[in-house]
């Protein structure tokens, strides 16, 4: 089989979110090694560059009809992916969450005729929530479990996920493990010019939290924690949220945190703020991998969070951060205390989190895994030929 270069449709989330950036930074490494990508969405992922050569994006428009109680994504979805599945002769539809978009795919293949040489392989990425959440409910287990069993490959991003999605799914076909990345983008500003903007001094620790502020994310801990540190240093929490922040302002009156919590919302650019911080703090109940610590990691500041889901793979304990049981708060505020109260103590944990990050999640070390899965799946064709290219 030669090794061309393959045409690849991406169907992900366009919002800030773990799933989006990495369908994103995926994306935009495939077309930097010669493929052509095809991304479908309803709206243009944040991270996505559309002046990269090779790169597509096709926005799914979703029309309100009054017969629907409710506006349908998945057909149009469908529509979209086997049109363009058609016209670009796409190898591969590589879609970032089961709902809808492993079912959309599934759908899109049927309409392309499923015994056609050039139908779209289907490879399936599990981010969390397919399993964690829509995958208890009995109104769409099975629904989710067809379209699992009709992807031509699974894979989840952490091994905690895999086991999860394995003790979830009644799957016939095996789940591989291909982790996170991450792609440290240019500097733009220096670290002290964004800690002035933020109206922050040297003296003062900075500790950054990046989510979607979404309930599983448990910011009513994070603010607990925090308030429950205690340091030398005059102690400061940033939080870039990727959705309103508007249900927490009474816990931050509550707290009396109000003049030491700084919250931005919908921040694309978060690299530069996490270089104006010393420490990251996360509270999530469940995280499947944890794509914000791994960006808080790179960038060389310690992690202290809770010991749930896969962050124990991406976050040793002790040595780059402080992983804690979930819901001891008063240990996570401990360890903020630690970290403030010894700078050389937060600098040595950050620079082996940085070492961790660089040698086990880099786009150089990732990306080769989804080739050598794309093209292994593409093996199965008539003929074992990549026909792309």
């Amino acid at each position: 089989m030669r090794k061309s270069s393959l045409k690849i449709g991406i169907t992900c989330y366009p919002l800030i979110g773990g799933s989006g950036i990495l369908a994103t930074a995926l994306g935009s490494e495939l077309a930097r090694r010669g493929h052509e990508v095809h991304f479908f969405s309803s709206a243009q992922p944040v991270r996505l560059d559309l002046a990269q050569p090779r790169i597509f994006f096709h926005e799914v428009i979703v029309n309100e009809y009054s017969l629907f109680t409710y506006p349908d994504y998945t057909l149009p979805l469908a529509v979209k992916m086997a049109q363009i599945g058609s016209a670009a002769e796409l190898d591969v539809f590589h879609v970032h969450y089961a709902v809808p978009h492993a079912t959309a795919a599934y759908l899109a293949v049927q309409m392309l005729g499923a015994s056609a040489a050039r139908a779209p392989k289907i490879i399936t990425t599990l981010h969390g929530t397919d399993t964690t959440l829509l995958g208890q409910d009995p109104s769409y287990r099975p629904a989710i479990e067809h379209a699992l069993s009709h992807s031509d490959a699974l894979t989840t991003v952490s091994e905690s996920l895999r086991e999860e999605t394995l003790a979830t799914f009644q799957l016939a076909q095996p789940v591989e493990v291909i982790r996170n990345f991450f792609v440290p983008s240019v500097r733009l500003r220096e670290r002290d010019e964004v800690r002035r903007e933020l109206g922050l001094t040297n003296k003062e620790f900075l500790i950054v939290h990046i989510s979607n502020v979404r309930p599983l994310k448990r910011v009513d801990l994070l603010l607990r924690s925090f308030a429950g540190a205690q340091s030398r240093r005059s102690l400061r929490l940033l939080i870039l949220a990727g959705s309103s922040f508007a249900s927490y302002e009474p816990l931050l009156d509550q707290l009396a945190l109000r003049e030491r919590v700084i919250v931005k919302e919908q921040v694309s650019e978060v690299e530069e703020y996490l270089d104006a911080a010393d420490a990251g703090l996360y509270s999530s109940e469940s995280e499947s991998f944890g794509l914000s610590i791994l960006e808080t990691l790179f960038h060389g500041k310690p992690v202290v969070a809770f010991r749930v889901g896969g962050i124990p793979e991406v976050v040793i304990d002790g040595e780059c951060g402080f992983l804690h049981p979930f819901g001891e708060i008063e240990a996570m505020a401990a360890s903020l205390s630690s970290l403030a109260d010894s700078p050389e103590l937060a600098r040595e944990m950050g620079e082996r989190g940085r070492q961790r990050a660089e040698t086990n999640f880099t786009a150089d070390q990732i990306v080769p895994e989804y080739e050598r899965l794309y093209r292994r799946v593409l093996e199965r064709r008539p003929g074992g030929q990549v026909f792309s290219g």
